[in-house]
């Protein structure tokens, strides 16, 4: 038998075509992936990909632009881990150029949010920072913030024995006589806490005026992490930041000045059904005022969608439709995709016409990331994973002693009293209809813990495939060499862990 006859008589399973050209939707644990020959350690896996035409990333991982996932401090840390956030847009113009300002500013390597008081301010206010977790040694400003002038440090030490701590002023205890250092960068920093033996190390400018802060845990912290390859950063060095934004006369405005304050890489048009001629118009409007201004368009489900957005310019198009755990579109309105399908039949439109694509919701384990990216995605985009963390935006409160933070869908009646109906096309209308939900979701921890080993669990799942990076798994999709099937209900169960009296599920 000749080798080409061999191979086609051994071939299991389905091409993807086959099986998403059946007439059934499938989500992403409808499906199970055959796997390859392995020739390579899960180490040699390169995750390297394109967010957009231009912008590349050292991580397929991006956070979403909710309003109870993504501000400044997980955009920080997202594109610190080689990703990349997406500010939401439910907020103000300024509130959103002060997050994005926040995340230009950053250095990795020092302290995300430093906190920092005003020498007016009162030990018991100090007292309260030390009960949330969130001082140890706090920085004292003339203007109680960053960008200040440096007057003084206050540590457990100087205010363990003050019997009144309501009425003594931090500038009364304070040690103003305090070591700094002028513009070091996190190296030198660190060397700096070594050689002191000090836990806080301020940064200064030449002016004297708090720019940030260095402590010993986070340096510690940060060597204990896996290294996970460069931060995600643009031409000058500074952390990369998009943001979201509607279709409206505003959101020109808006995008003109994140631009123009130099705040604002990449920029996505956030609708839940992208294929309109209002962000045909948008998506016109941005390009030729700033043409070199990366665009995300969508969401869309279908390879028509993708190609009309495309050929209209797009940087990248968004995919999903109802797929996130917060959202009720497909119920709701009837229309959506299966996210596995919608995922493959886009991405081919879309990586046929250059454009890389953006998976969009229903990504609840390591496995679904390695799902989206052998179907075609470039990038997958986290909501409901990275609500919880201690990135995301919102204080921890309890019910019914689980430590929780609030998490809702955009298409909420909550989110959407706070601006987020245009996503819907909703604002002139008299009657809100809800395409989403608002709950509580359990303290997940630092996304800086979780990334990384998702990261590690998606190599490993990659190199099952036998695909030594994210154009060879693209490639063998597209040449049918990457076999696939459909999981019935059974097999599902039986992929998952069964027939136990009692376990522990611990994914890392």
């Amino acid at each position: 038998m000749e080798n080409g006859a061999a191979q086609q008589a051994c071939a299991d399973g389905y091409a993807a075509a086959q099986l998403f050209g059946q007439g059934t939707t499938y989500t992403y644990d409808d499906v199970i992936f055959l796997p390859g020959h392995i020739d390579f350690a899960a180490h040699d896996v390169d995750l390297s990909t394109h967010l957009t035409k231009k912008i590349q990333l050292a991580a397929p991982i991006v956070s979403s632009p909710m309003d109870t996932v993504t501000e400044a401090e997980m955009a920080i840390a997202m594109a610190t881990l080689g990703g990349l956030g997406f500010l939401h847009n439910n907020m103000t113009l300024g509130e959103q150029l002060s997050h994005a300002q926040r995340v230009k500013r950053h250095v990795p390597g020092f302290v995300l949010a430093p906190v920092v008081l005003g020498p007016q301010a009162t030990v018991a206010e100090y007292d309260a920072l030390r009960a949330q977790g969130s001082a140890g040694g706090v920085c004292v400003t003339d203007s109680g913030g960053v960008g200040g002038r440096l007057v003084g440090v206050v540590a457990g030490r100087d205010v363990d024995f003050v019997a009144d701590r309501q009425g003594t002023l931090l500038r009364e205890v304070m040690t103003a006589d305090v070591e700094a250092a002028q513009e070091a960068s996190a190296e030198e920093a660190l060397a700096q806490l070594q050689r002191s033996k000090r836990k806080v190390l301020p940064i200064v400018n030449a002016a004297g005026e708090l720019v940030r802060v260095a402590t010993r845990e986070t340096s510690l912290d940060e060597r204990r992490r896996p290294r996970l390859g460069k931060p995600s950063t643009d031409a000058g060095g500074r952390l990369l930041v998009g943001a979201a934004v509607g279709t409206r006369d505003d959101d020109r405005e808006r995008v003109d000045a994140l631009r123009g304050a130099g705040a604002l890489d990449v920029v996505i048009l956030d609708s839940s059904q992208g294929d309109s001629v209002y962000q045909l118009q948008m998506l016109a409007l941005l390009k030729r005022a700033h043409p070199d201004l990366e665009v995300v368009a969508g969401n869309v489900v279908t390879g028509a969608q993708a190609q009309r957005l495309a050929e209209a310019g797009a940087d990248a198009l968004r995919v999903g439709m109802g797929s996130g755990s917060i959202c009720t579109t497909q119920e709701v309105c009837a229309v959506g995709r299966g996210q596995a399908a919608a995922v493959f039949q886009v991405s081919r439109v879309a990586n046929g016409l250059g454009v890389p694509t953006i998976a969009d919701g229903g990504i609840q384990t390591s496995g679904h990331v390695v799902k989206a990216l052998a179907l075609g995605a470039s990038t997958v985009m986290c909501g409901s994973l990275f609500a919880g963390t201690a990135e995301a935006p919102g204080k921890y409160f309890e019910v019914d002693g689980v430590r929780v933070k609030a998490y809702r869908g955009m298409g909420s009646l909550e989110a959407m009293a706070k601006g987020s109906e245009t996503r819907y096309y909703s604002d002139t209308q008299a009657l809100k209809i809800a395409q989403g939900v608002a709950g509580t979701v359990r303290d997940k921890g630092s996304v800086r813990r979780t990334v990384p080993y998702l990261l590690q669990a998606v190599r490993q799942g990659l190199q099952d495939l036998g695909a030594r990076d994210l154009p060879a798994a693209r490639a063998a999709l597209a040449s049918g060499a990457q076999r696939v099937e459909a999981r019935s209900s059974s097999a599902q169960a039986e992929g998952n862990v069964h027939d136990m009296h009692s376990f522990k599920k611990v994914r890392w």
